[in-house]
């Protein structure tokens, strides 16, 4: 059967139509902006060297390589015997400095007072007397009958008693007074330093335990029992896996539709099917260009920014340096009320 011209334009026709709509749905799905930004990077975790505050040797370590701790818990102790003595001799320091505080702060008892008050009376007693033998003897000797000697010996005692009895009328007035401002001044510093060194050798000695500054797990058992340490050596790694990250890359056109907050999904070949729920943590202000390791859909030669999508992990399923693939949805807001790090401790 012949087909006709006629029949020849329409198909023509609906043909040019069909590709027409086609058309028009690519160039509008194309001009939509995209549902969800999808990057891809690998997990980070940060760890924790922990270390004494002071040297010492290792009495023992309470755990092993892949415990899960919680913050508090015990780790690990030192021999804590000179510690305890150090204590003990800052506590003795601090009660000698109190106890001198309190007796200048008593002032003079009474019968210091009454005793100072004696012996000025007596040093008195004996200054007038030797004023009078010195004046008999000046007259004596001014008769010649005594010596001269014996009137300039006379001279030096009413000298020397005169001297004494000053010396005891001060010493009376001093205990009158009783202790100076000053002098209770440098007793209430002096408790004040011992009553800090008592605090410091208190503190050192409870730094003789080793807790846990976080929720993570014991990556490396790096001393054992016995062997001596440092400050600036490590006894334990801690990985605080809870929450982790996901370092990715974003490029350079996408950087507009991303906020700090934004929700976030974490996918891993590890775990098919299985979704890392998460939030963007960090964008970075500085661009850089693509590291070979990380793969986008993008040149290698654009520039991208560095991003952190946080994820909470308390089944500790994401491990550090697992390849995932971060999704996150457009547009999307900054989640209300959400702290950096939501996880539960």
């Amino acid at each position: 059967m012949a087909i006709t011209r006629k029949q020849r334009l329409i198909a023509v026709v609906a043909v040019l139509a069909i590709v027409a709509v086609a058309a028009y749905l690519y160039l509008r799905r194309a001009g939509r902006p995209a549902d969800a930004l999808t990057v891809y990077g690998s997990i980070d975790i940060r760890e924790i060297q922990l270390a004494f505050n002071d040297s010492g040797r290792i009495a023992a370590i309470a755990v092993q390589e892949g415990d899960r701790v919680h913050r508090g818990q015990l780790l690990a102790k030192l021999d804590p015997a000179r510690f305890r003595d150090a204590v003990a001799q800052a506590q003795a320091r601090l009660a000698v400095a109190h106890q001198v505080l309190a007796r200048l702060l008593a002032g003079s008892r009474p019968e210091e007072i009454n005793e100072a008050r004696a012996n000025a009376a007596a040093a008195l007693a004996v200054w007038r007397n030797a004023r009078a033998t010195y004046r008999r003897n000046a007259e004596l000797a001014k008769e010649h009958y005594l010596p001269l000697q014996a009137r300039d010996d006379a001279r030096q005692a009413l000298t020397v008693a005169r001297s004494r009895w000053q010396a005891a009328e001060q010493a009376l007035r001093l205990a009158i007074k009783g202790p100076r401002l000053q002098d209770i001044a440098a007793a209430r510093a002096q408790v004040a330093a011992d009553t800090a060194a008592f605090a410091l050798a208190q503190k050192e000695l409870a730094d003789t335990h080793l807790y846990a500054p976080e929720n993570g797990v014991i990556d490396n058992r790096i001393l054992e029992s016995g062997d001596m340490t440092s400050p600036q050596t490590p006894v334990l790694t801690l990985a605080l896996d809870n929450p982790v990250w996901a370092r990715a890359y974003v490029p350079e056109p996408a950087l507009g539709e991303l906020r700090e907050g934004m929700r976030a999904v974490i996918s891993s070949d590890s775990f098919p099917g299985k979704h890392f729920e998460g939030w963007v943590g960090f964008v970075s202000p500085v661009a850089e260009f693509t590291p070979k390791t990380v793969e986008t859909a993008q040149l290698r030669t654009e520039l991208v920014y560095r991003m952190r999508v946080y994820a909470c992990n308390p089944q500790g399923r994401l491990r550090l340096g697992m390849p995932v693939t971060v999704t996150i949805p457009l547009p999307g807001r900054p989640a209300q009320g959400q702290s950096i790090h939501p996880c539960a401790r």
